[in-house]
């Protein structure tokens, strides 16, 4: 009836031809054998992952462990010669001399403190200079970074000294023929050709005017280890090219009565300028004048010159 419009029901019969792809069918059966060697194969991609990844960790706890122990090594050698390696009665000796002049250059005003050398002092040096500028030089890296952490807001910076205490003789031998060219009393620092030179500091700290100069570092207690050299001939000029008329700078030398730190103070900050009544066998005392007026082709006199010659 065609007129008809209500809902319609629509019934569908099952076919009568079953799927070849039954439970029982071969295409069943490849089908699971396909899905059974893809599950074994991404088993034993994930257990080579992971034993890549257990190897390749502990390669890395190892190299990681390594490099510790050398941090390790280092810092702990730096202790050793640090205020642990200096006798109670030395240090203590130090502490006096460095205050006197400390509290008279810095106590007065904002002062520029710069020293050689990390140690359980640092801290002294700091407070003495309260207010004014504190630089710290040190030979290793690794003590630089531990102190800065022990020590929020502290200046410090790692030298790579390139000569050692069984180079002094040669050394000094050949500053002493070049004072008038690569090893003048004035220079400027960052350009220098001589070996004694320290030329890789941060720019900034070779235009500052240092008031105060403390030589303690770095360790110079073996023929192999970096002697003070460098760094007593680097405070001589950076005292005598300080700008000012009349402006002088108080150097400090520890360790005077070895004969690296007492041989290369008489060269290049002259017994001259050694104030006697402020010095100690182990702490020299030297208050070296800046300016237009310094010599530039020598650093001593001739006689104090000819005296530390011999």
């Amino acid at each position: 009836m065609k007129g008809l419009s209500g809902p319609k029901l629509l019934v569908v019969h099952p076919s009568s031809n079953k799927s070849p792809g039954g439970a029982g069918s071969p295409g069943a059966v490849l089908g699971a054998r396909r899905r059974v060697c893809a599950a074994v194969f991404l088993a034993c991609f994930a257990c080579v992952s992971l034993a890549t990844t257990l190897l390749s960790g502990g390669a890395g706890t190892r190299g990681r462990a390594g490099a510790s122990g050398r941090a390790s090594a280092a810092f702990a050698g730096a202790r050793r010669v640090g205020a642990g390696g200096v006798p109670a009665a030395r240090r203590r000796g130090r502490v006096r001399g460095c205050r006197g002049t400390c509290s008279t250059r810095c106590g007065a005003r904002r002062a520029n403190l710069l020293v050689f050398g990390l140690g359980g002092e640092t801290p002294l040096w700091r407070a003495l200079n309260h207010g004014g500028r504190t630089v710290f030089l040190d030979e290793n890296q690794y003590y630089v970074s531990h102190l800065e952490g022990r020590h929020p807001g502290l200046e410090a910076y790692d030298v790579a000294y390139t000569t050692t205490v069984r180079e002094f003789p040669d050394l000094l031998d050949a500053a002493r023929t070049a004072r008038a060219a690569e090893c003048r009393p004035v220079q400027n620092l960052l350009f220098s050709d001589c070996r004694l030179a320290i030329n890789d500091l941060p720019n900034q700290l070779y235009d500052v005017s240092w008031d105060v100069i403390l030589v303690d570092g770095p360790r110079g207690y073996t023929a192999s280890s970096p002697g003070r050299m460098s760094a007593i001939f680097t405070a001589g000029v950076l005292a005598r090219t300080r700008a000012g008329e009349g402006a002088t700078t108080d150097v400090l030398v520890h360790d005077y009565e070895r004969e690296v730190e007492r041989a290369c103070s008489r060269e290049f900050l002259c017994e001259e300028n050694r104030v006697a009544e402020t010095s100690t066998r182990s702490l020299a005392h030297f208050v070296v004048r800046g300016g237009s007026a310094v010599r530039r082709d020598a650093f001593c006199s001739g006689a104090a010159a000819a005296a530390a010659a011999h």
